[in-house]
């Protein structure tokens, strides 16, 4: 298929340490080019893949320094983006959405006739900058409503409360032949690793692992353009490190993290919100690395408790849990993960996707006769009449709404 990748400006593909959504991207477009997918993927200059690269400046924002609440060049990115799309052709666009900027794409692709799909990635709705939240997104249902929209867990397509046309869950997959254990055993700490605000629960895991007597190395980003981020690390985590019980390394490359999580006897996840995903979990037991997690989004859908790590409530079972770990075969961890995990597994299920969109395209596009005596003027996407005519139905995005007039 001809596959058209919208991606998100603000951060490398791949990620030099963190990005979640844009890991499982380059992990998506590399996987699509060896399946024989004819791929080219929209995003900044600095972006490595053996797809076809489109940019419309040379670095991503994040890396310039934009801040997250500075949408214009993003907003450059997606309209650039969609007017080549629409002077091209490809079977299908692929948009993912990880933040407020991201929202732009719906109403730049209301008119074009390549039928769209998008992975929602991050927790919806995503008007808020830091504390403050406000309720645009309801007005981008407008456009948003009939897009097919791919959920990430059973768990993030259960939290949205917009009514979301959702047409799949794929979990993510990482490329196992990659991420495999660089030692033979582990070592006597466990790990952190994430984006450190507290909703990640890096004070949390320092206190089960303090509780149970083990040191711990934490390893993550400090979001120097989110003051809730730059504070916590400043006044709740930094106190805490001694560089015996408790060390920070900070941010890891893909290299650094395999090392890491190969070495430690397990990986700490106490999580304080309903985390859509959480790749770092499917990383860790990648490489053999149990993981103790709060039972929290969708955790339950990747650790299967006493299985592959262990499903707590606080930090008191997961200080419990921790001596447990040698339980644990590392071996049958790594297997979960080749078994449920596997980029492969992740493409194919998009391709499913995707050739159920495009059916559904074709279908759509389909003249449609309608009754009518009198055909009216109306606005965009809604046709008024009475009289018998014929309505072409442009791509799956379309609404065509007929009201019969007495």
């Amino acid at each position: 298929m001809k596959v058209a990748h919208i991606a998100p400006p603000w951060i490398s593909i791949p990620p030099k340490n963190y990005g979640g959504t844009e890991f499982v991207l380059y992990n998506l477009v590399e996987e699509q080019v060896a399946q024989g997918h004819d791929v080219t993927l929209f995003a900044p200059g600095d972006a490595k893949t053996s797809a076809k690269l489109i940019s419309f400046f040379a670095k991503s924002l994040a890396d310039t320094g934009v801040p997250w609440s500075g949408h214009l060049k993003a907003y450059y990115h997606m309209h650039k983006a969609v007017e080549y799309i629409k002077e091209h052709d490809f079977d299908i666009v692929h948009a993912h959405l990880s933040s407020s900027a991201d929202m732009y794409v719906f109403p730049l692709t209301a008119q074009m006739t390549t039928p769209l799909v998008v992975t929602l990635h991050s927790r919806f709705p995503f008007d808020r900058v830091q504390s403050w939240t406000g309720d645009a997104d309801k007005y981008f249902m407008d456009w948003l409503s009939p897009v097919p929209v791919v959920a990430i867990s059973e768990s993030a397509r259960a939290e949205v409360k917009y009514p979301l046309n959702f047409v799949g869950i794929v979990h993510h997959g990482i490329p196992l032949q990659q991420f495999r254990p660089v030692v033979a055993e582990s070592e006597n700490f466990v790990a952190w690793l994430g984006r450190l605000v507290p909703e990640k629960g890096a004070h949390l895991a320092i206190k089960a692992a303090e509780k149970a007597g083990i040191p711990i190395v934490l390893a993550g980003t400090i979001d120097r353009h989110v003051r809730e981020s730059v504070s916590y690390f400043n006044d709740v985590i930094k106190p805490l490190i001694d560089h015996k019980q408790v060390k920070y390394i900070g941010p890891v490359n893909t290299e650094q993290k395999i090392h890491l999580l190969s070495r430690a006897r397990g990986f700490l996840n106490p999580i304080e919100w309903e985390e859509p995903f959480g790749m770092v979990m499917i990383e860790a037991m990648s490489v053999g690395c149990p993981v103790i997690s709060f039972a929290r989004g969708a955790a339950p859908e990747i650790v299967s408790h006493k299985k592959n790590g262990f499903l707590v409530h606080n930090v008191s079972e997961m200080a419990h849990f921790i001596p447990r770990i040698a339980e644990l075969d590392r071996a049958v961890v790594r297997a979960y993960a080749e078994k449920h995990f596997s980029v492969t597994a992740m493409a194919e299920k998009y391709t499913r996707i995707y050739r159920k969109v495009t059916t559904s395209s074709r279908l759509m596009a389909a003249p449609s006769i309608v009754s009518a005596k009198r055909l009216q003027v109306a606005p965009p996407s809604i046709i008024k009449t009475d009289e018998s005519v014929q309505v072409p139905f442009p791509s799956v995005l379309a609404r065509v709404e007929v009201e019969r007039r007495p």
